[in-house]
């Protein structure tokens, strides 16, 4: 009767359920119907936010750069410190890695430092001790700077 109807052009609202899309169709008809849509129950918690950066972030990526650049400058010119670099950056992102994406951050910025001297020099040079004492200089500064004023 609605087939009817519809080819007539009347009774416009009973031709509507036609132009559904197919899977709708089906369910009108009580054919396979779509797979149930996951309840909320189900679903994973959303990840939680991100703090926002301590106001010393800059300072702390930028130290993290000086570490990454002194355990290859250091090594290379068989400094009797060389080893102690890589241990202090993992010390560095136990104590401020508070996140997965911040520790990926100083491992970026630790990384960034070490390659960078890492492309230039292939071996000891007197300016690539000039370069290590240059960091070491900055470093000692910048760690004593952040800990004098935000403690640690």
């Amino acid at each position: 009767m609605r087939e009817a109807l519809c080819r007539l052009g009347l009774g416009l609202l009973l031709c509507l359920p036609l132009a559904l899309p197919p899977d709708v169709q089906a369910q009108q008809r009580g054919g396979a119907r779509p797979a149930a849509k996951p309840s909320d129950k189900d679903k994973p918690p959303p990840a939680p936010a991100e703090p926002p950066p301590p106001p010393y972030e800059r300072d702390l990526m930028r130290l993290s750069e000086i570490i990454g650049s002194l355990a290859f400058l250091r090594g290379l010119c068989a400094s009797p410190d060389a080893n102690e670099w890589p241990s202090r950056m993992k010390a560095l992102i136990d104590a401020e890695g508070v996140t997965p994406s911040r520790r990926d951050r100083l491992a970026g910025a630790y990384n960034r430092g070490y390659r960078g001297y890492s492309l230039t020099y292939r071996i000891c040079t007197p300016a690539a001790q000039e370069a290590a004492s240059r960091f070491l200089a900055e470093g000692e500064r910048l760690s004593h700077d952040l800990a004098g004023r935000f403690g640690g």
